[in-house]
C-alpha cells in the first residue's frame, strides 16, 4: 500500500490549502475538525479562523 504524502501549498494571496490527510489542532493541542481538503486563512482577516472564508477579496 502506498502512503499517500499530504500536499500543501499556498495561493497569491496568503491562503493555504492542505490536502490528504493531517491533525490539525489549536495551540493547547484540541483537534480541529476538518475535511479531506480544506483551506487556512493567511491574512487573519477570516471571521471563521483559522480557515479562510475569503474575506481577503474584500481589498
Amino acid at each position: 500500500m502506498e502512503k499517500k504524502i499530504p500536499h500543501i501549498f499556498r495561493k497569491d494571496k496568503g491562503q493555504i490549502v492542505i490536502q490528504g490527510k493531517v491533525q490539525l489542532t489549536d495551540v493547547e493541542g484540541n483537534k480541529i475538525p476538518h475535511g479531506e481538503k480544506f483551506t487556512l486563512c493567511g491574512c487573519t482577516k477570516s471571521k471563521k479562523l483559522p480557515f479562510c472564508d475569503g474575506s481577503h477579496k474584500l481589498d
